[in-house]
């Protein structure tokens, strides 16, 4: 399989001291696919040796053998990606039979996929959310109650931006309005995203006390809600601030 293109990390993204425990795969099956052992969560049947694909249902915190938790270090993450793409890579499956390499395949495409969605910090914030508080659908792309009007009147400044006159006294004061805006709006996105990684701070450690109380299923849901919502106003202003950028360049 080939390597994946190495991504910078993100400043949402938290160095930590602690490496993740190594977690067996869930198979998609309890029993080997060629002698019929019991399967037990490792790649391979310790009784054939022969790969064994790993479940869709597995999620990809798993497939990673990492924990639920939303600031992960980058450089693990890309370290065990690597360790464990070179062990389904197509080299080694050359002289093995049909199924082994449909299997290692298979399995090289889920891994692709789980590090893909874990290296950025929203794409991992939205797939955790599908995991913990139902479809990612539910997260809206309409305006926050308290940018809509903000939202209305940007929306006109660009329609008249659109119909002005581009070297025009009146087409240059529409554009710097309109740049103004870009900047506050981008400096918004910025304290969402300081917000966000508040709230997934508190979400880990949260998963770090492991206790399954009254008390800490309210707060769960909570951190889910506030990051949920604050997921769906950050995808909204991104919409706004790209179709500025791309207006008024």
């Amino acid at each position: 399989m080939g390597a994946a293109r190495t991504m910078p990390g993100s400043p949402m993204d938290q160095q930590t001291p602690e490496s993740p425990q190594p977690r067996g795969l869930q198979m998609a099956r309890s029993m080997c696919w060629h002698c019929q052992s019991a399967v037990t969560g490792e790649y391979f049947c310790e009784r054939c040796v022969k790969v064994q694909p790993v479940s869709n249902d597995t999620d990809y915190f798993t497939c990673l053998g990492f924990p639920r938790r939303l600031t992960l270090d980058p450089k693990q993450l890309e370290a065990k990606f690597y360790e464990l793409s070179r062990t389904f890579h197509p080299d080694f499956y050359q002289t093995k039979s049909p199924a082994e390499q449909t299997i290692s395949l298979g399995n090289a495409a889920v891994l692709n996929t789980a590090y893909r969605t874990l290296r950025d910090p929203i794409q991992r914030a939205e797939y955790l959310l599908g995991l913990e508080a139902g479809s990612v659908k539910n997260i809206r792309t309409s305006p926050p109650a308290d940018l809509f009007e903000e939202i209305l009147e940007l929306q006109d400044t660009l329609e008249e931006y659109r119909s002005s006159e581009r070297d025009s006294q009146e087409g240059r004061e529409l554009r710097a309005a309109l740049e103004a805006d870009q900047r506050a709006l981008e400096q918004r996105k910025q304290e969402m995203e300081a917000q966000l990684q508040q709230l997934f701070t508190e979400w880990d450690q949260l998963q770090d006390h492991g206790e399954a109380t009254s008390q800490t299923r309210v707060e769960r849901d909570r951190l889910l809600k506030q990051i949920r919502d604050l997921l769906s106003n950050r995808t909204y202003i991104t919409s706004i601030v790209n179709d500025l950028a791309t207006t008024i360049a």
